[in-house]
């Protein structure tokens, strides 16, 4: 890999040439110029994106933040988010923070060591002083928090959704998997479903969890069945979970969707490949993750934003795990 000395060296010129040509700062010769340019192109030398912003003291760097990269959700986030990050010339620098409070404190000090000029942080914690001590935008990402820059989906009505569909298709004994009580869109879920089920007067009951994680998916589910073993429908806090599920059912030798029915949220992608297909309520990540960035991006650049807070619409994505409503209409 070329460095800025093989290119200084290639142009005959000095590295600091080089250097203001990259960085467009003083005055370079128009010749000169040209030579550097040229000796760019044909060693194909990438200026260290790093470098340059501590160089210039603005950068085009933002650090992106997601709790669990393992969850097929978040990948369509971030797609979403690079995809218009690229277009408009901006870089990524990624973190993971498992859920885990200190490893997402270490990845917000590691961006703002890289200078970076904003954050996208799908955090579980989005009233943490971290993000408040911050002089640098920040836009939370499938969270909100108090009126401050977010993007998310309308978690209330997609778990009202969930509830009127399943309830539509003949369940009267449902189950509502609840998501973490410190995640503000999964308390809507949570709300919205109830809200339908106490009005339609169905009996239902409530499994606590902590997390959206693959490894407690399928303890949450075993638990599901343990304690309510009657249950007919059963209303998930994602499609991970609303996976297994439908995989201890099975294992129970239970039908799906005969004796009980199942919907989950999101949309992820295994949704479709399930046998049965799951039905889901689809939140649009990849379109989430533009509007963050998007958003990101006009506070970057002191634009005047009217809306801070976009919600975006879900809808109901009918496969195999539901019946036909037509059977109970």
């Amino acid at each position: 890999m070329a460095t800025i000395r093989d290119v200084a060296k290639h142009a005959g010129v000095s590295v600091a040439t080089v250097s203001r040509v990259i960085n467009e700062t003083g005055y370079v010769h128009e010749d000169t110029r040209k030579k550097v340019e040229t000796a760019i192109r044909e060693l194909h030398y990438t200026p260290n994106e790093v470098a340059r912003s501590l160089y210039k003291r603005k950068s085009r760097l933002i650090g992106l933040l997601l709790p669990d990269i393992t969850n097929p959700f978040f990948p369509e986030l971030a797609r979403g988010v690079e995809d218009e990050m690229q277009a408009n010339d901006f870089r990524i620098i990624f973190g993971n923070s498992d859920e885990n409070m200190k490893k997402e404190k270490d990845y917000i000090q590691t961006f703002v060591q890289n200078n970076v000029v904003g954050v996208i942080a799908s955090t579980n914690h989005p009233d943490n002083d971290t993000y408040r001590k911050l002089n640098i935008p920040v836009v939370f990402l499938d969270r909100t928090a108090d009126n401050r820059p977010s993007v998310y989906s309308d978690g209330r009505e997609g778990g009202r959704m969930a509830a009127q569909e399943i309830v539509a298709r003949g369940s009267k004994k449902v189950t509502v998997i609840r998501g973490p009580k410190h995640i503000r869109p999964a308390q809507d879920r949570y709300q919205g479903a109830v809200d339908v089920l106490k009005s339609e007067r169905i009996a239902f009951n409530v499994i606590p969890t902590s997390s959206y994680s693959f490894t407690e998916a399928g303890n949450w589910a075993r638990e599901l069945f343990e304690k309510h073993p009657d249950t007919d429908g059963v209303i998930a806090s994602n499609d991970i979970v609303a996976t297994a599920v439908l995989h201890e059912a099975l294992r129970l030798g239970k039908n799906v969707p005969e004796d009980v029915q199942i919907v989950g949220f999101d949309d992820i992608p295994l949704s479709t490949l399930l046998t049965p297909a799951l039905t889901t309520i689809r939140q649009p990540a990849y379109d989430m993750g533009k509007a963050a960035a998007s958003l990101l991006i006009q506070l970057i650049e002191n634009e005047n934003v009217d809306n801070k807070t976009i919600q975006m619409p879900v809808t109901f994505t009918e496969r195999d795990t539901t019946r036909k409503v037509e059977q109970y209409g």
